[in-house]
């Protein structure tokens, strides 16, 4: 009979997937999926999921797709003069689904081999070892520039908001911390006044 379970340690090897085939935890359906991507030229995306519904709300069922699955939302561009982004969803269809059994064992029930795109071609290296030579467009590395162009911005943005927020909570505990020390003052003087004034009407 042959094992259909494919461990972790094993999962990195070049096989294709199957119905049936079985993984000892999600991770490893993960990292075989991962693997079996990248030697078969494209980029691999965790996608939708599904809790218990009788336990803790583990997941139990999971899709892995292509990066290229499903399509971009269309949305009103704010600003005519920006490039449009690069298409990067095709609505490609493959993908594998992997189900948590009771025994534990996460087991493919579907699968998708083929592809509505170009996949990525494939390098070997001086060790001998295979790797996928992502070729990008320029257009896709115009929006990838722009992508973390825009994130830099927001985060320096979000940077200064903070710094300004902490400007003003130390100048309104400076301010506090002032007014303090002028009404302790404040109440020293009285204290002393009035002390002054009592030994003042003392009967000598």
């Amino acid at each position: 009979m042959i094992e259909n379970t494919v461990t972790e340690e094993a999962s990195s090897s070049v096989v294709e997937p199957f119905i049936g085939m079985d993984f000892e935890s999600e991770e490893a359906a993960k990292s075989f999926y991962d693997s079996y991507a990248t030697r078969t030229g494209f980029v691999m995306r965790v996608d939708a999921f599904r809790r218990s519904t009788r336990d803790d709300g583990t997941v139990v069922w999971r899709r892995l797709v292509c990066n290229k699955e499903g399509f971009r939302r269309s949305r009103p561009r704010r600003d005519e003069s920006r490039k449009p982004r690069a298409i990067t969803r095709e609505g490609c269809k493959a993908l594998i689904v992997v189900k948590k059994e009771k025994s534990g064992k996460w087991t493919v029930t579907k699968f998708v081999k083929e592809h509505n795109h170009p996949l990525l071609s494939l390098l070997t290296n001086n060790n001998g070892r295979r790797s996928s030579q992502i070729s990008q467009t320029p257009n896709e590395k115009d929006a990838k520039i722009r992508e973390l162009s825009t994130e830099l911005s927001r985060e320096r943005k979000r940077c200064a908001t903070l710094q300004q927020q902490l400007d003003m909570v130390l100048n309104v505990m400076e301010e506090h911390s002032n007014h303090l020390s002028i009404n302790i003052n404040n109440v020293i003087q009285n204290v002393r006044e009035i002390e002054s004034n009592t030994f003042t009407k003392l009967p000598s």
